[in-house]
């Protein structure tokens, strides 16, 4: 039998509406067809467990995975992306300015947003907590964000928060 891996997956392209909370945002057209393009290969039928944000974007992006290997979606909610409901929806240059002035300072709480090193600490421990109570001889995948995934990175890499 091959080894166990854990595998990060950050959900693909969305459908950006300023009137939705971005929580709740759905994949767009591409990233669904990009996903699917992921669940047919075959690494992806050795994960009998899936792990989940709680965001839509997350949840969809699990259940391509899901569908593709028969395995049950587990839902977290600290897996979540960074908390940026204090800005909201920002436009796209905004936001940048801002996703990168968050990984720049991370012991600063930017704009509201949650400081980078509380979302990371949140992320390390769901993780470590799901992997603490998998058995460790069935590949495992979590399906979550792509700034969450930085900074489950740079923990794990023993690297300092860095976007």
């Amino acid at each position: 039998m091959g080894m166990a891996l854990a595998f990060y997956i950050s959900h693909p392209e969305v459908v950006i509406d300023p009137a939705v909370p971005v929580p709740q945002w759905s994949l767009s057209a591409i990233g669904r067809a990009r996903i699917l393009a992921v669940a047919g290969v075959p690494w992806v039928r050795s994960m009998t467990r899936i792990v989940s944000s709680n965001e839509t974007k997350a949840i969809e992006t699990a259940a391509v995975l899901a569908d593709a290997n028969g395995a049950a979606v587990e839902i977290r909610t600290d897996m979540g992306e960074n908390d940026r409901s204090s800005t909201g929806f920002l436009p796209p240059p905004e936001f940048e300015a801002t996703a990168n002035a968050f990984f720049a300072d991370p012991a600063v709480s930017i704009r509201g947003w949650e400081r980078a090193i509380d979302a990371q600490a949140r992320i390390v421990r769901a993780v470590t907590a799901v992997l603490n109570g998998h058995d460790g001889t069935q590949s495992i995948a979590f399906s979550g964000h792509g700034g969450g995934g930085t900074l489950l990175y740079c923990a794990l890499a023993g690297l300092p928060i860095d976007r």
